[in-house]
């Protein structure tokens, strides 16, 4: 069974990524689930992009960073939006990385070194009409992402949430976070 590492969205460690997590979990998998904001939760993305703002996105992804360190190399590094930026990064560039889920949003390999890993799976998995994915900036850099790895799949869910896998907003989606668990944990059953 695979070990992951779960990055929080914008909201912080809410109910709904513990959640996500845990069902990752049912399939028999270690699920790590670092908390990036020191216990602080939003209820709106306005709220949470402000938190981070305050802090600085460097700083925030690099605390998901280094929430790695006491953890072995062979690692699958999960991110929900905000926490692509760490998982994206540790995927690309920490030794033993064994794939990478992205959910939400993505960033060009060439942030963190690029191309993206040989070797190293990829799933991508958004609401198609989400208007913090469908943005002209991470659909298309997600397309060319997984163009480039070797292993890379997109799913796209239909809707128009970004928050859709997380059970504590209002913009839960129980049908695509069906889908996003079911492919997510045929993804982690292979890598």
């Amino acid at each position: 069974m695979a070990e992951l590492v779960l990055f929080h969205h914008v909201l912080g460690l809410t109910p709904g990524i513990v959640a996500l997590a845990a069902e990752l979990r049912a399939g028999g998998h270690t699920v790590h689930t670092p908390d990036m904001y020191e216990g602080k939760t939003f209820a709106t993305l306005d709220e949470g992009m402000a938190h981070v703002r305050s802090v600085g996105f460097a700083d925030v992804a690099a605390r998901g960073v280094r929430a790695v360190e006491g953890l072995g190399p062979e690692l699958v590094y999960a991110g929900y939006s905000l926490g692509v930026m760490p998982a994206q990064q540790l995927a690309q560039t920490r030794a033993g990385a064994r794939g990478a889920l992205l959910i939400a949003a993505c960033m060009p390999t060439e942030e963190f070194g690029g191309p993206w890993p040989a070797g190293v799976p990829l799933q991508i998995h958004a609401h198609e009409h989400d208007p913090e994915f469908d943005n002209g900036y991470d659909l298309p850099t997600a397309q060319a992402v997984v163009s480039e790895a070797a292993d890379g799949e997109l799913f796209l869910y239909q809707g128009d949430k970004h928050f859709f896998a997380d059970n504590s907003t209002t913009e839960y989606d129980a049908g695509a976070t069906s889908e996003l668990v079911r492919h997510a944990l045929a993804f982690l059953a292979r890598v």
